[in-house]
């Protein structure tokens, strides 16, 4: 356990992307510190920017001499991340394992044996050390593979619900809605009886959802889908939206679609459109193409990012540690993930298994195993 295989990313200022696999010290962890052996890490979208950055990946190839997976930046692309040219840079977000080493304080000592899950920015890795603050312990019954998904998802689909009631809104629309993190979504809006509008974008989509016991779920591929849109924002009142696509004009369809509910019942000309708030959250980056809107939704209206962190600051520690045992304790039930394909370490920087877990399919998560086949 002295030393562990780890990824890093690392972007030149002569414009190339290198994640490779690297040997580093395990060091000996500090009072409130532990060591976990990381046995499950998935791959979120999130992991993507940090990790690949503006690559040109279907260029990408392995340099065995590197043990790295390479590929060009255009330069004129540098100046977006100049900060973190020419630095080498640890990934992974999160991730779960065994504490096989612990710190002599009492907190860090209760871990030992325990399965947990980390909240972390190197998670990739063989071995990691982290302070006790940053590890979710689970139940004896729950495998690491089980807890890996703990943090990002999970507290997501929880954090669009407290939104929601901070916010004063009363029901939800949600984009790619059959990701592992929609499917959560759903789960929690049928417990607590908050009304959800699921936008999909097939078919077999619109069939995995109404499996879970979703109420309404459109397929955007429909000719019918506007149509079908406004009368499900009409028939549940949603003015909150959570959109994880970003490009193209679906976050106007929505506002446009609000609007024409909110003012159905307006008499006379109103030139600023009508009074009710209409809110769309842009939360990931599935399309980086422009959002673009056609302005038909009035003037009260906004468009804005969301991020997980900044949401979770928001909130009392107190509240932060119940939406943490809410996921603990529901692991296996409303916030279990599935997962298309294991990866080790070596594997993850093959460009064929790049190209597939970069594409970022709706239903398609892949997860990391940096002990695999040990």
């Amino acid at each position: 356990m002295n030393k562990s295989k780890q990824l890093f990313t690392l972007i030149t200022s002569e414009g190339e992307l290198q994640v490779s696999l690297k040997e580093v010290d395990v060091p000996e962890p500090k009072p409130h510190e532990v060591i976990l052996r990381m046995e499950a890490s998935p791959i979120n979208p999130s992991d993507m920017w940090p990790m690949f950055g503006p690559a040109s990946l279907d260029k990408a190839t392995f340099d065995a001499d590197k043990s790295a997976l390479v590929a060009p930046v255009h330069k004129p692309l540098l100046s977006r991340i100049k900060s973190r040219l020419d630095q080498t840079l640890p990934i992974g977000n999160e991730g779960a394992g065994t504490v096989v080493a612990a710190g002599d304080s009492p907190e860090a000592q209760a871990l030992m044996g325990k399965t947990v899950s980390i909240l972390t920015g190197a998670a990739y890795t063989e071995y990691a050390c982290v302070p006790v603050q940053a590890c979710l312990p689970h139940m004896d019954s729950t495998t690491p593979q089980q807890a890996a998904s703990s943090f990002v998802n999970p507290l997501t689909a929880l954090g669009m619900v407290e939104t929601m009631r901070m916010e004063g809104h009363k029901a939800l629309v949600h984009t790619a809605a059959a990701s592992n993190l929609g499917q959560m979504l759903n789960k929690i809006c049928l417990e607590e009886g908050v009304e959800l509008v699921n936008i999909v974008r097939s078919q077999e989509q619109v069939d995995l959802l109404k499996g879970i016991g979703a109420k309404i779920v459109l397929d955007s591929s429909s000719e019918n889908f506007k149509a079908e849109l406004y009368q499900a924002i009409d028939s549940t009142g949603a003015t909150l939206a959570f959109d994880a696509i970003g490009g193209g004009e679906l976050v106007s369809d929505i506002l446009t679609m609000m609007e024409a509910s909110g003012s159905k019942d307006a008499k006379g000309f109103n030139t600023y459109g009508s009074d009710s708030n209409k809110q769309v959250y842009i939360y990931g980056g599935l399309d980086f193409s422009p959002t673009i809107l056609n302005r038909a939704y009035g003037m009260t209206w906004s468009i804005g990012g969301w991020l997980l962190m900044r949401f979770l600051g928001k909130l009392d520690k107190k509240r932060v540690g119940e939406l943490y045992q809410k996921v603990a304790t529901e692991i296996n039930t409303t916030f279990a993930s599935s997962y298309s394909k294991d990866l080790s370490l070596e594997e993850a920087l093959q460009p064929e298994n790049v190209a597939l877990y970069n594409a970022k399919k709706t239903g398609t998560k892949y997860l990391i195993v940096p002990n695999k086949g040990d």
